[in-house]
């Protein structure tokens, strides 16, 4: 419970600095990310649970990764981050997952996650703001991409790319369980 709390706080510090940094008010960057000025005024007391779509909204709006948005200060040159030291942030229906694993630094940074999609499974994603490009490489069983309402079967061994300013969703297919690596490309600044 100490550990959750704690997330809290440094999710309600980072998010409540990354909007001043970005000049909104909590109406301004509710109307543009789509959330309540309730929910924002609690997440920056560091109360309430809010959803990943939700801590996805904040980081695009803010034109930072989710990762800046929960995590502390860096502790060194080199980071090794283990799985299963990382809590999912998405749980699907089926046992599938998403894990963000880690997000570079700079003024384009890269977020990388691992994901878990098992049979029949999907996660139906949002636009992201423009600029956004996302990397998929699939390292065991299949899915299904499907980007702007067109499927793209995607295999183990094979990578697909796209811009993600546009509705897309990830689907397990076959009847495997498909293993994937995914990396956000985030565009420097927040969104307009």
């Amino acid at each position: 419970m100490a550990e959750t709390e704690a997330a809290l706080r440094t999710l309600a510090h980072n998010v409540r600095a990354a909007r001043t940094r970005a000049g909104l008010s909590l109406d301004e960057l509710g109307r543009r990310a789509k959330v309540s000025k309730g929910a924002l005024v609690a997440l920056e007391k560091a109360q309430g649970n809010p959803n990943f779509a939700t801590l996805v909204r904040l980081a695009d709006t803010l034109g930072i990764s989710v990762s800046a948005l929960m995590e502390g200060p860096a502790e060194g040159r080199v980071r090794i981050v283990s799985a299963d030291a990382v809590m999912p942030l998405w749980a699907g229906e089926k046992g599938g997952e998403a894990r963000l694993m880690l997000t570079t630094s700079g003024p384009g940074p890269v977020e990388v996650w691992r994901w878990k999609l098992e049979p029949g499974e999907e996660y139906p994603s949002h636009p992201h703001q423009p600029g956004v490009v996302e990397t998929i490489n699939v390292t065991s069983g299949q899915m299904v991409l499907v980007v702007d309402g067109t499927e793209h079967p995607v295999e183990a061994g094979q990578t697909a790319t796209f811009d993600g300013d546009v509705p897309h969703t990830y689907r397990g297919s076959a009847t495997q369980t498909c293993h994937l690596i995914m990396t956000v490309h985030l565009p420097p600044g927040p969104a307009a």
